[in-house]
């Protein structure tokens, strides 16, 4: 098996940070509340230069908040697109983007509900129990406009559906109770400005 896929594909070898970083710029993070994070995503129509710089400021700013996974709409861009580089429970890597990406349904009588962990970078400092299928299939478009198909399993199909919810205009706290919601912003309260300090050190030191 192969220890790096990227864009869906197995790749000899990757560096630790996906190139776009090193291009891209560190963009405010929205949170929780704001409107772009809670209305569904315009489709990408455009594809080109500007596309491809906000995928580079999407990777930069993911990887200083210390995400597997980040949305436009989380950078305030209401547009269908996430970048991601996120291990699966076997330690394979995964690492690339999507444009109007759609997930697709599964069998119920094949898939298997984990319930784990998950957190949002928009919910910073928050971690509660989400279930999710142990399997995601993801079908959209690269930066060129050409058909990607994505896979995961574990943690890897976790990331893509919660990103998948986020271009939909959900966050992981609508699939929580209304008690288990609270318990999660009290805690992402009790976080934040800690969270907020670690993601500015990263920044300074990101070169």
């Amino acid at each position: 098996m192969p220890s790096v896929f990227v864009q869906g594909r197995p790749t000899a070898s990757y560096p630790p940070l996906a190139p776009e970083a090193r291009r891209g710029a560190v963009r405010r993070i929205t949170e929780v509340g704001e409107e772009v994070l809670h209305k569904p995503c315009r489709d990408v129509t455009e594809f080109g230069p500007d596309l491809a710089a906000l995928i580079d400021d999407m990777f930069r700013t993911m990887y200083v908040a210390e995400g597997a996974g980040l949305a436009a709409n989380q950078v305030g861009v209401d547009l269908r697109l996430f970048v991601y580089d996120c291990p699966d429970d076997d330690g394979v890597r995964h690492v690339g983007h999507l444009v109007n990406p759609v997930l697709e349904p599964l069998d119920p009588a094949a898939r298997r509900l984990l319930d784990e962990g998950e957190g949002c970078l928009s919910v910073p400092g928050a971690v509660m129990a989400v279930p999710r299928p142990d399997r995601a299939v993801v079908r959209g478009l690269d930066k060129d406009g050409n058909p990607l198909l994505v896979e995961g399993t574990g943690y890897f199909a976790r990331c893509l559906a919660h990103e998948t919810d986020h271009v939909n205009g959900q966050v992981y706290l609508d699939r929580l109770s209304g008690r288990e919601r609270k318990a999660a912003l009290r805690q992402s309260a009790d976080r934040r400005d800690e969270v907020l300090a670690r993601r500015a050190a990263n920044a300074a030191a990101f070169d």
